[in-house]
């Protein structure tokens, strides 16, 4: 049982669709990382890596690249008139409605809440109030590089 599980397991890391989802993904997130630390918002180590492996929002969206990079290479694999790249391309506007749609709803929200959460502890109408995490969506421009970037490393894990 363990050997068909490895077996499984090596064919999945030596997949070109699977490393150049993965690529993408880290590199979007180191670029991400390193435009944080040349703006001087990198505080910590622990921050650091948090944002490296983690951290969501931010330019360029790595999941945007993820999906990007994950239809383009179906789309090279398997063609475009393949079910599994409709599937993935579907799969690909879900995931950009949301970054660009549904999250970024919830980050303006948040700071709205937070807002009036700060007013609320100012005025002592409450003890204490915990900030919410405000960065939950992506600018339309953070999206557009990220899909950039996952469509133009799917075409070099594709082609190379």
């Amino acid at each position: 049982m363990l050997e068909g599980l490895y077996g499984q397991f090596k064919v999945l890391v030596n997949s070109p669709v699977f490393l150049s989802c993965i690529f993408s993904w880290f590199f979007a997130q180191f670029l991400k990382t390193i435009i944080k630390l040349c703006a001087g918002k990198v505080h910590s180590a622990s921050e650091l890596i948090e944002l490296l492996l983690w951290r969501t929002g931010g330019m360029p969206s790595s999941h945007s690249a993820l999906v990007a990079c994950l239809s383009t290479s179906i789309a090279f694999r398997s063609g475009l008139d393949s079910e599994i790249f409709i599937l993935s391309f579907c799969f690909f506007m879900v995931t950009v409605r949301d970054a660009l749609g549904v999250r970024r709803a919830n980050g303006i929200q948040a700071n709205v809440l937070n807002r009036i959460g700060q007013s609320l502890k100012d005025q002592g109408l409450i003890e204490e109030y915990k900030n919410l995490k405000e960065v939950q969506g992506h600018t339309p421009m953070e999206v557009i590089i990220g899909c950039l970037l996952g469509f133009f490393i799917g075409v070099a894990f594709s082609v190379l």
